[in-house]
């Protein structure tokens, strides 16, 4: 019990407050990270206490991983053990993760193949105020196709009161949804928001990637780049301002800087809000006034 304590407490000093105890049978077991949308499961952990007690925990929303060990191990043959295990860990966690991905990605294609063509008006289009493009619709749900390599392999969910939600268990890691047509020499936007994505194709006719979060912009980035080495990228980051960190500019910055490529955020005249933080944003205040 004190082990699975104390295994527990390294996943919340991580993770955030946890109220229950980890089981220790050496499976890899999900769970809801504090903080995250109510319903997924995005946590993982496996944790072994025969033997040696040791184990694995992360976030696959927010991607790596943390190792436990009971204490410091001095002994050279208790060491290689905790390694295999760890590594045992590794790859039972990057099955499960492809089998998760694969499955969406069939589940994602049969959806798509079944929708209409988005509704332009659509409630969350007319809140933002852009197209629909090339979005279908399930329902009174829009889909916004997650493509890697040219492949369907997720897809995002938008209720009409705007809550969004990605399949479960689905490939979202250097995936994005493009609006527009990719050129040699003409730019390529890479932003995180769909809404953000549209806005800014309308207002240049530049091909846009979404990226959907902003810790995908630079993995977005890296595989277009490699791609289409002759588009000029450009990251159009949001500026989070009321956020801590403000991660929408802070990880927009690391991406342009490991790219070596321009970015931009709103232009921000001081008159906004500053609750205001994309180009979406801006562009349905501007209107307004």
């Amino acid at each position: 019990m004190d082990f699975m304590i104390l295994f527990r407490d390294s996943m919340q000093s991580v993770l955030g407050p946890l109220d229950w105890l980890p089981i220790p049978d050496g499976d890899i077991h999900r769970f809801h990270v504090p903080g995250d949308k109510p319903g997924t499961l995005n946590g993982w952990y496996v944790l072994f206490l025969d033997g040696i007690p040791c184990g694995m925990f992360g976030s696959w929303k927010a991607g790596g991983s943390q190792v436990w060990r009971s204490g410091k191990t001095t002994d050279h043959l208790e060491a290689q053990v905790i390694a295999r295990r760890i590594e045992q860990a590794r790859r039972q966690r990057a099955a499960k993760q492809h089998q998760g991905q694969q499955a969406a990605a069939e589940h994602a294609n049969r959806i798509w193949r079944n929708a209409r063509s988005a509704d332009p008006e659509h409630p969350y289009l007319v809140a933002k105020g852009v197209r629909s493009y090339a979005l279908r619709q399930a329902g009174d749900v829009l889909l916004v196709p997650l493509m890697r390599d040219g492949v369907l392999v997720s897809l995002q969910r938008i209720k009409p009161d705007g809550n969004k939600r990605f399949l479960f268990g689905g490939m979202t890691k250097g995936c994005c949804s493009l609006i527009g047509t990719i050129q040699p020499d003409r730019a390529l936007y890479i932003c995180e928001g769909w809404a953000t994505a549209a806005t800014l194709h309308a207002e240049t006719g530049a091909a846009v990637a979404c990226a959907m979060t902003a810790s995908n912009l630079l993995e977005v980035g890296q595989r277009l780049q490699r791609q289409h080495p002759d588009a000029v990228l450009i990251i159009a980051g949001d500026d989070d301002r009321m956020t801590e960190g403000n991660p929408g500019r802070t990880y927009a910055i690391k991406a342009a800087s490991a790219l070596g490529c321009r970015m931009i955020f709103p232009p921000w005249s001081g008159a906004e809000p500053l609750t205001l933080s994309d180009f979406n944003d801006l562009a349905n205040w501007s209107a307004a006034q």
